[in-house]
Order: C-alpha cells, then sequence, then structure tokens
C-alpha cells in the first residue's frame, strides 16, 4: 500500500490521540467524513493500523523501576530460541523483547515496583529462562525520550529522493 500524504495525516492524528472524531480527524487531514472513514478501515485492513490503546503512565501504577536486560543464550539454535521467547512472552514484567545483533542476543525491556521486586524477579524468573548464559542490567535513570508515535516521514515515499522530504515534512 502506498502512502498518501492524507494517509500520512490520519496516522499522525490517530497517534496522538486515538479517540479523535471521525469529523475532527477528517478535519485534519482535509477531508470528508465518509471518504475519511472508509479510508481508516483500508489502513486497518491494509494492517498498518493494527490497534486502539490507552497509554498508561508506569510510575502512577506503582512500576517505578524501568530496565533493560541484555541477555546471551548458550546455542544459537531455533529450537533454543524460540523456546526462549516463548517463555518470555509469558512474563507480564517484560513490556518489550528483542531479537538483536551484537554482543547479546535479546534485549529485554522490564519493569517493576522497585529495586527489591526487580531482583526477585531476575533472580527467580529471569536467570531460570532456558539457555540463559549472561544477562546484565542497566537501569533507566532518566527517561528523556519515551516512545510515543512512529515517524512518518522516515518511510520510502513514491517520487522522493533519498535527500528529500518524507510525508512529515509537507
Amino acid at each position: 500500500m502506498t502512502l498518501t500524504r492524507q494517509d500520512a495525516l490520519l496516522l499522525k492524528a490517530l497517534q496522538t490521540d486515538s479517540r479523535i472524531t471521525n469529523q475532527a480527524l477528517a478535519e485534519a487531514a482535509g477531508m470528508a467524513p465518509s471518504p475519511c472513514w472508509r479510508r481508516v478501515r483500508q489502513l486497518e485492513e491494509a494492517g498498518l493500523i493494527t490497534g486502539y490503546r490507552a497509554q498508561l503512565d508506569r510510575k502512577k501504577l506503582g512500576l517505578g523501576l524501568l530496565a533493560f536486560i541484555r541477555i546471551k543464550i548458550d546455542s544459537h539454535s531455533e529450537q533454543e530460541a524460540m523456546r526462549f521467547e516463548a517463555e518470555v512472552q509469558e512474563l507480564p514484567q517484560v513490556i518489550a523483547c528483542y531479537a538483536t545483533a551484537g554482543s547479546a542476543d535479546f534485549l529485554l525491556q522490564v519493569v517493576a515496583q522497585d529495586l527489591e521486586q526487580y531482583s526477585e524477579f531476575a533472580m527467580a524468573v529471569i536467570r531460570r529462562l532456558p539457555g540463559i548464559k549472561e544477562m546484565e542490567t542497566s537501569f533507566v535513570l532518566k527517561e528523556i525520550k519515551p516512545y510515543n508515535a512512529l515517524p512518518l516521514g522516515l518511510h520510502t515515499t513514491p517520487g522522493l529522493g533519498k535527500n528529500r522530504p518524507g510525508l512529515d515534512e509537507f
């Protein structure tokens, strides 16, 4: 699916406020409400919009500790990696997990109430995951730019060269 300027405006508005009314969304994209509604449905069906979620304040929920755990596994077999990935999927404290290239095989983003709760989780759960060879934790001291929205101007736009602005630039 090729994104148009109107698509980018729709997606940008929805990333900012997923509860925006169709009328306000249509106005933001310079469209009439009916075509706007149809286009949003097309973006959903194409898989560009994967859902609508509330953004929660983890600190107000009592999850004051945010950490990243770099994991090395013993074996790099597909079976071992799949076992590890399946186990991690079941851990609510792990809010994101990435397979990585470089000095670690996986990077986990973890939340906990405090250092004591994190320590219990790391020792009792993470260290006992299948195939763990090494783990190293980095604690977040300050969130400078937490995830908020995807940049829409970085994708390849038909008709625009490498050094030309993306859709966000219009």
